[in-house]
């Protein structure tokens, strides 16, 4: 009868044990949904690119001749006006040269007035031949040679005229070689960069070196921007931009699209298109080459009632979802070309109004479950979505995700220990 009696009381004991663990520890918690507020405010249509910041005429000054750099009276930096000197290049050479032509000038000047004195001579024997020829005073081949000198002295002067002429030019080439060798800024704007130092000596022969790079006006620049070919389309010249760059993080600044560039870029598949991005830059604080994160201000709606995109991406667990309203979630979920399902378009990528043809699903919570709630979608600003539904109201509670108990239990308190729950092997 103990035996019996034993039995019984451990079968019981038993029993008690595992209800109270499926009753409380392997059943799932009821969930924990997290929601926001739809509410009504403005929401800007955007396009997100990044670019580099530049001058708006940038000048690439060169040297025309080779040499070795003696002077830099200025650097980075540096604002210099129309004609102020960037550099010398030793000149010696091209000095000597200078000498050179001009004593080739002076020769050749010489050799003309030598020419013309021969020519004098000539031209007065030819005619004393001419005079005795008619009178048989002079023999035959006396007058053919004085006529023949008389000609070529006369033609040994119109070359000595053109060497004038080429050591004139010569001397010219020299002098314009010499002036090269003091290298001037040929605009008002301030150095970008310096690519030479004194001492250095620079080679011009097929290409000119560059040695200063010069920005003509940094009050005025531009952001070249790279867009992507699927949102080109909706750029246009005069749409307003906002960007940042790293350097004032916390500040917004203001352009406009001046240019849309038609030469597209590859890379990795992936065609871009140049936008050319015109600011004010009045105080400077803009310097050339910082990266400017832009956001492309396509499209500007007022008071509409929006959601995060969160609301648009989360999708329950078949089980939280109403009993009355599965089969028909089911059926909906099959065709899959709602904005933000997978294999649908991205929610809010258009820059549009909300159409019928763009419909998309929330969730409102419904004690322990939810319900869907179609809505249509308009335009997004990358963070909110327009969404309009003829049973949407503006402050209506809708769910973003769900809490489990136990994420819960482990924000709350990390260092708790993890008991086991059966609810962790079953499939969500």
């Amino acid at each position: 009868m103990r035996i019996l009696l034993g039995l019984v009381l451990v079968i019981g004991l038993s029993g008690g044990g595992w209800y109270y663990y499926q009753q409380y520890y392997a059943a799932d918690p009821p969930p924990n949904f997290r929601t926001v507020s739809v509410k009504r405010g403005d929401l800007d249509a955007t396009i997100s690119a990044t670019g580099i910041v530049q001058p708006e005429e940038v000048v690439d000054v060169g040297a025309q001749v080779a040499g070795k750099i003696t002077k830099l009276p200025v650097d980075y930096g540096s604002t210099v006006k129309d004609g102020t000197v960037l550099a010398n290049i030793d000149d010696s050479i091209y000095k000597a040269q200078v000498d050179l032509a001009s004593a080739g000038l002076e020769r050749a000047k010489a050799d003309v007035k030598q020419s013309q004195a021969k020519l004098d001579q000539t031209r007065e024997e030819w005619r004393r031949a001419e005079a005795l020829l008619p009178q048989k005073a002079i023999a035959e081949t006396d007058y053919i040679l004085a006529s023949a000198n008389f000609k070529a002295a006369d033609a040994n002067v119109a070359l000595c005229q053109a060497a004038i002429k080429q050591a004139e030019a010569s001397l010219e080439l020299a002098r314009t070689n010499l002036n090269y060798t003091v290298i001037k800024s040929p605009v008002e704007g301030v150095i970008v960069d310096r690519r030479v130092n004194v001492g250095q000596t620079v080679v011009a022969s097929l290409n000119a070196p560059s040695l200063f790079l010069l920005a003509k006006d940094l009050r005025r620049i531009q952001i070249w921007a790279q867009v992507n070919e699927a949102d080109i389309g909706r750029i246009r010249p005069g749409l307003p931009v906002k960007f940042t760059v790293d350097a004032y993080p916390k500040e917004d600044f203001h352009g406009t699209v001046g240019q849309v560039r038609l030469n597209a870029k590859m890379d990795q598949n992936v065609v871009t298109y140049t936008v050319v991005v015109v600011t004010e830059n009045k105080d400077l604080r803009l310097l050339p080459y910082l990266t400017a994160n832009l956001q492309f201000e396509v499209e500007k709606h007022s008071d509409v009632l929006k959601v995060p995109n969160t609301a648009l991406r989360w999708r329950p667990r078949p089980t939280l979802v109403a009993p009355d309203a599965r089969e028909a979630t089911a059926k909906a979920g099959g065709r899959g070309r709602e904005r933000g399902k997978p294999g649908g378009p991205p929610a809010g990528e258009r820059s549009a109004g909300p159409r019928s043809s763009d419909r998309g699903r929330i969730w409102l919570a419904d004690g322990n479950f939810v319900r869907p709630l179609e809505v249509q979608i308009g335009v997004s600003d990358g963070t909110s979505t327009e969404v309009a539904g003829p049973q949407l109201k503006e402050g209506m509670e809708i769910v973003i995700g769900e809490v489990r108990a136990e994420q819960a239990a482990d924000t709350n308190n990390p260092f708790a220990p993890k008991l086991f729950r059966g609810s962790q092997s079953k499939g969500s």
